[in-house]
């Protein structure tokens, strides 16, 4: 098999959230896939193969974290759709079936690609007890994203707090069913971002994401609704970091990054 680890959601390497992906002829049993994303030991590894033309997707994708395999990941979705076009293995939009249906990802003249989601569905909720101990910070709000993400998006009180927090991941991991998204309002919109995040994932293998898609998905109506603009700019404030660009279409995110190969080898085992 072909492996190549792509750095997604950064224009430079080392940065942005790194994922193996690999392009196969059909897919192996469960256990191969899930051993081999361990044994990449990224947040997650994806997995693709052409379809026969004509139907609705053109390729099927599947992500594993080192833990489990995971209903949608946007990061590993741009790094497939990076490795497809750079090396002509498709060209123009691809359609990709997985568990949470039909995504697009359509490349740009920018050399960024666009990724067309589902809105995850926010519901307001109490904060749990203990969550703001767990998280090491008091909640403002607190939203139930559905189960397509299955985390709370819980806000606090400013950017300077994301940037701080050192979670009890242990006690974190009770709250919900794949983790927690803490986000704030941006110190200084002029930076380039209008707000900021950081997601803590200890129920799938993956303490803290360094870039999430799949997170954008409910920070973007989040705070689209907050800040009364469609086209906003997220900041993730993980050590690697890295910028997601959101515009909101309804019951439809659109999440656009760049993405950079950063090895490409052979998987002998």
């Amino acid at each position: 098999m072909r492996i190549r680890i792509v750095d997604a959601f950064t224009d430079r390497p080392f940065a942005g959230n790194p994922a193996g992906v690999l392009l196969l002829d059909s897919f192996p049993d469960d256990d191969q896939l899930q051993r081999v994303a361990l044994e990449v030991n990224h947040s997650e590894t994806a997995f693709a193969h052409p379809l026969a033309a004509g139907g609705e997707a053109d390729w099927a994708l599947r992500w594993f974290t080192p833990a489990t395999e995971v209903a949608m990941c946007g990061h590993a979705t741009l790094a497939t759709a990076h490795v497809l076009h750079t090396t002509g293995a498709h060209e123009g939009p691809v359609r990709f079936a997985t568990r949470s249906g039909v995504l697009v990802a359509t490349p740009r003249e920018d050399g960024s690609i666009t990724l067309d989601f589902p809105t995850a569905p926010l519901t307001p909720v109490e904060a749990p007890a203990g969550v703001a101990a767990a998280l090491g910070a008091e909640p403002r709000t607190v939203l139930d994203t559905g189960p397509g993400i299955g985390d709370l998006l819980v806000e606090v009180a400013d950017e300077r707090t994301v940037r701080g927090l050192t979670p009890d991941l242990r006690a974190l991991a009770a709250h919900s069913e794949r983790g927690v998204i803490a986000t704030a309002r941006a110190e200084d919109p002029a930076r380039g971002y209008d707000y900021v995040s950081r997601c803590f994932f200890p129920n799938v293998g993956v303490d803290e994401d360094p870039v999430t898609g799949s997170a954008h998905t409910a920070l973007a109506p989040f705070w689209s609704e907050r800040l009364g603009r469609p086209d906003l700019t997220g900041l993730q404030a993980s050590a690697r970091s890295g910028l997601v660009r959101t515009r909101m279409r309804g019951e439809r995110t659109l999440l656009s990054g760049h993405a950079v190969t950063v090895i490409d080898g052979e998987l002998l085992a």
